[in-house]
């Protein structure tokens, strides 16, 4: 069995998706993962991505859209730009989410609890010209709220 510390990309997804989290819900350093279920902005199908995230008030959750502090975002940020109606799964819970960028005035406070989460996140910045978006996943009623 492969340890939690050693999953990543669809691995992970995959024993996440299997265990409810039980798999790949604790990770690297402490960190915390849920899985953020896109549409494909071109191929119209369903992508799933494993995520460093920390909760951010009653019903939201933060992510980071770094890419390792390449130049391009990466494509599941791409895919919510074209249709912010997403799901995020914590654990056995899956639910249908409204994605959205943090904005100047909340992103201070939300980027330092996800540095704080995972620190690597400055340095990525530093790597990069492009400003590394911290998105915001809001629980809604339906995907269409």
């Amino acid at each position: 069995m492969t340890s939690a510390l050693e999953l990543h990309g669809t691995p992970h997804v995959e024993r996440y998706l299997e265990t409810n989290g039980e798999d790949g819900y604790h990770w690297r350093n402490g960190t915390t993962i849920l899985l953020l279920f896109t549409q494909g902005r071109k191929s119209g199908e369903q992508r799933t991505h494993a995520l460093i995230f920390r909760p951010w008030g009653e019903d939201a959750y933060l992510v980071v859209a770094s890419k390792g502090g390449n130049d391009a975002p990466p494509a599941w940020f791409l895919n919510l730009e074209a249709d912010s109606a997403v799901e995020v799964q914590v654990k056995g819970d899956r639910f249908p989410a409204r994605a959205r960028v943090a904005t100047p005035e909340e992103k201070p406070e939300m980027w330092a609890t996800m540095v704080d989460a995972w620190p690597d996140y400055a340095e990525y910045q530093k790597k990069t010209s492009r400003e590394i978006p911290v998105v915001v996943l809001e629980r809604t009623r339906s995907l269409h709220s």
